[in-house]
């Protein structure tokens, strides 16, 4: 069976997994009561099912069974231990919330699979900053601490409807088109088999009637794979790359134009909770999803497409950029780029207290309005 074949029975297999058993997920869910209780800093205002991300698990686990054999170096019992870690840790933060520190042990453990395998080992960073050859322990100490922020940053965008997800297709098919091209399918069948678990989550989790969220137990999982996706990109040999459409010394950044989405967000709600004299790890409404949300007036959907929108549209220019410039000037547009996007966005008071004091008072006035409406109605129809 060759690629093509492969890739489209992963594909269609894995939706149809993940689309036909969620309602069972759904229906289990509400017969125990394990529904997510909305709080003051959620998107939500009723009870929800929580936990899609199970599909997610095993659904790769069947996936990892028929790519087998696609793996040249023995990489996915590399994956699976680690994988599973943190399948369990995220099942029990969505029945029992963890501790930060608990989390963090688990992701710590989780990782240590990985970068630990001969094929995801970065050698060099091929001239990025004058930077060729890197020890091994520069690697590891690297590696450990990108992974994690990449998987901390992704939990941390799964706040409103949808957003997770189209920010996880939207990386997943950049990747697959990076290892179909660099002709590392092994991978690229992992993007695809994970893929098509949020597509056929996403109808879901953007449904009025039958809303289920993916919880931890999947945002820790897709952000686990996205980080491998990433580990794997930066450790690809040069021969690799020459199909690619820009210069080998852009990788890293490229790599981060892709993940702009969960670590611009990251880094923004970090700075703020510092500023604010909190842990970076306290909860709160400052992320970007939910500025568009309470600012901007937009919906869960528009918030999230907007979103999935400019993540592609900045790796799109980056791509194009990597293609003709170096990588200083590539460092300086995305300092730039960090700068204004900041300025758009700190303009705003992000105290807690008075943003839900803002929140509060919004809904009040919309609620006089919508109350206004009606007899405006009337006196027109009575002249």
């Amino acid at each position: 069976m060759n690629f093509l074949e492969t890739a489209i029975l992963i594909f269609i297999g894995s939706f149809l997994l993940t689309y036909l058993t969620i309602p069972k997920i759904i229906g289990v869910v509400l017969y125990k009561k394990l529904m997510d209780s909305p709080n003051m800093r959620s998107s939500h205002t009723v009870q929800t099912p929580s936990l899609g991300g199970a599909a997610f698990y095993y659904t790769l686990i069947m996936g990892f069974f028929f790519i087998n054999s696609w793996d040249n170096n023995n990489e996915t019992m590399h994956i699976i231990p680690g994988l599973t870690v943190l399948f369990i840790i995220g099942l029990k933060d969505d029945l029992v919330v963890l501790s930060p520190g608990s989390k963090l042990i688990a992701q710590l453990v989780a990782v240590s699979f990985v970068v630990v395998n001969e094929g995801l080992t970065i050698y060099s960073l091929n001239g990025f900053l004058n930077i060729d050859e890197i020890p091994y322990y520069i690697y590891f100490i690297v590696a450990v601490f990108m992974m994690i922020t990449i998987i901390n940053s992704y939990n941390l965008i799964d706040g409103i409807d949808g957003l997770a997800s189209i920010v996880g297709i939207v990386i997943l098919i950049i990747y697959t088109t990076i290892f179909y091209l660099t002709k590392e399918y092994f991978y690229a069948l992992i993007s695809i088999c994970l893929n098509a678990c949020l597509l056929g989550f996403f109808g879901y989790n953007v449904s009025s009637s039958k809303k289920i969220f993916m919880g931890d137990t999947g945002s820790l999982i897709v952000g686990f794979i996205i980080s491998i996706m990433t580990l794997k990109f930066l450790a690809l040999k040069p021969s690799s790359y020459t199909d690619l459409p820009f210069f080998l010394e852009n990788i890293p950044l490229i790599a981060i134009s892709i993940l702009i989405v969960p670590l611009f967000d990251t880094a923004r709600v970090f700075t703020i909770r510092i500023a604010n004299k909190k842990s970076p790890f306290s909860p709160d409404r400052n992320h970007t999803h939910h500025v568009l949300i309470d600012y901007w007036g937009l919906s869960h959907k528009q918030a999230s497409f907007l979103i999935g929108g400019f993540n592609i549209i900045f790796v799109v220019l980056f791509v194009i950029l990597g293609s003709t410039s170096n990588n200083l000037l590539l460092v300086i547009i995305l300092l730039s780029s960090a700068i204004i996007l900041s300025f758009i966005f700190f303009k705003y008071n992000y105290n807690f207290t008075s943003l839900k004091q803002k929140i509060l008072f919004k809904r009040k006035v919309d609620a006089i309005k919508e109350n206004l409406k009606p007899k405006t109605k009337k006196k027109r129809k009575s002249k």
